[in-house]
């Protein structure tokens, strides 16, 4: 080598070693947990969640962070693409598990933008988004797409919730084992043990289906180069409530309560294998949930007064808050500092352009539609991240938040709690002074309506919420 030619080469190893290394990226997405689950959100929560609570210790908790919808299969999509769902063709409900893929061809996930840029990407868990292109899912033969065909190297989980067959585990294009047994419906017993009636393979037990996944996404953790993405989307504490045999009667709020309680272990698992490898200092670790908690006075009645979603209006599918104002936690030693709390406004759908920033990535006009990078936020700064959010109930009703105010397009809750549909052209709160959604100011605050309700059609007409690259 030329003298000129080891000075280059000198040079770049000395700007490559200067430069920040990406980070990994530990994205955990549990299932109808609650806002008021989490003790650190809700000292007077009933369960335990130290695992959590040192999480939020670590990093920064959001106070006013969202799901942009208040069920399932919707909020996957948005998390995974930063586009909201109701652009496609999903306007109202979830998918099954039989149901074709969601994502379009082509479509950017998180998985598949960082997989370009040398990522070693794994899912783990439930998916929820369809697989396969046929109108049925046949499981007795590999099928395309699953999550491999966006983005994933490796995925391993259940085809939808843990209370919808078929119930097998998926490795990849194909069933691990087929679903050859059945299942009888229990639906009607109290609804936390609830789960569907149907196919199922002979050696699957709900109770395993949180050890099982977790362990894959811890060994993948462990033997992952750097920089990996883990997507964990956990099926819990979603209905059934199947706590395993270590985790049952451990809580004082029933069956919930354990189930939340072995999804907090698992979580804080995950977060040793990130220390016990040296990882932990170069991840950025986000734990979260894809919607409010399904929780009635029933429920609170069993589980010794717990609120599952703190004091917030209504429970999951709810266009009302508790549907859609979720934990929202970050730990990125070095770039957020700990034990620090953020009132920022935030979606997640935002997930898509944060972890794009922090990866070095410029979104172009065909990635993130609806997706604010929350670095800013997560820096300390107190400008707005973004101006407004959608909100999306599981009928299909709309509403707006911007600011304080909050319009609903319509009456009723648009979810599980009754009434979900009331005649009347809609509902209008401030949060700010006003937080439980108690007083509709929808008839003395007509400007307002006027401008949310604008906001709102032009947001719904463009392709878009998030500018176009300038």
């Amino acid at each position: 080598m030329t003298r000129r030619g080891f000075l280059f080469s000198s040079l770049g190893a000395a700007a490559q070693r200067a430069r920040p290394a990406v980070p990994n990226v530990l994205l955990v997405l549990c299932d109808d947990l609650g806002y008021g689950d989490v003790r650190v959100y809700n000292p007077s929560s009933a369960i335990r969640t130290p695992s959590l609570n040192s999480l939020a210790g670590q990093g920064m908790r959001f106070t006013d962070a969202h799901s942009p919808s208040s069920v399932c299969t919707p909020t996957r999509y948005g998390l995974l693409t930063g586009r909201y769902v109701w652009r496609t063709q999903l306007k109202n409900g979830v998918l099954g598990g039989y149901s074709p893929a969601l994502l379009e061809p082509g479509r950017d996930t998180i998985a598949s933008m960082l997989k370009k840029l040398g990522y070693a990407t794994g899912g783990f868990g439930k998916w929820h988004l369809g697989l396969g292109r046929s109108p049925k899912v046949d499981y007795s033969q590999p099928f395309k797409p699953t999550p491999l065909e966006f983005g994933f190297d490796e995925f391993y989980g259940i085809p939808a919730s843990l209370d919808m067959p078929p119930y097998v585990f998926i490795d990849g294009h194909k069933a691990v084992e087929q679903p050859t047994a059945s299942i009888g419906d229990n639906g009607e017993v109290k609804r936390g043990p609830f789960w569907r009636g149907g196919p199922r393979a002979p050696s699957f037990q709900m109770e395993d289906v949180i050890p099982n996944i977790a362990r894959r996404a811890i060994r993948f953790i462990e033997k992952a180069h750097a920089p990996f993405f883990a997507y964990v989307p956990l099926p819990a504490p979603h209905t059934p409530w199947v706590p395993s045999k270590p985790f049952q009667k451990r809580s004082s709020a029933g069956l919930y309560g354990d189930f939340v309680e072995e999804t907090d272990t698992w979580i804080g698992r995950m977060l040793e294998a990130l220390e016990q490898t040296g990882k932990a200092r170069n991840t950025l670790v986000i734990v979260t949930s894809d919607n409010g908690a399904p929780w009635e006075d029933r429920d609170a009645a069993e589980a010794g007064g717990h609120r599952a979603n703190a004091n917030w209006r209504g429970q999951k599918a709810d266009i009302f808050e508790a549907g859609h104002r979720i934990p929202f936690l970050v730990r990125w030693p070095e770039r957020v500092k700990p034990n620090t709390v953020s009132q920022q406004t935030i979606c997640l759908t935002d997930v898509f352009a944060t972890i794009a920033e922090a990866a070095g990535i410029r979104l172009t006009d065909t990635m993130g539609e609806d997706s604010f990078s929350i670095v800013p936020a997560l820096r300390g700064e107190r400008r707005d991240v973004r101006g407004h959010i959608v909100h999306h109930a599981a009928n299909g009703m709309f509403s707006i938040r911007a600011g304080p105010w909050k319009l609903i397009e319509g009456r009723g809750s648009g979810g599980f709690t009754e009434p979900v549909k009331l005649d009347g052209p809609g509902e209008l709160y401030n949060l700010q002074e006003d937080p439980q959604e108690k007083r509709n100011r929808y008839d003395s605050e007509p400007r307002v309506v006027v401008r949310l309700k604008e906001l709102l059609d032009r947001v719904r007409k463009d392709s878009r919420s998030r500018p176009r690259a300038g």
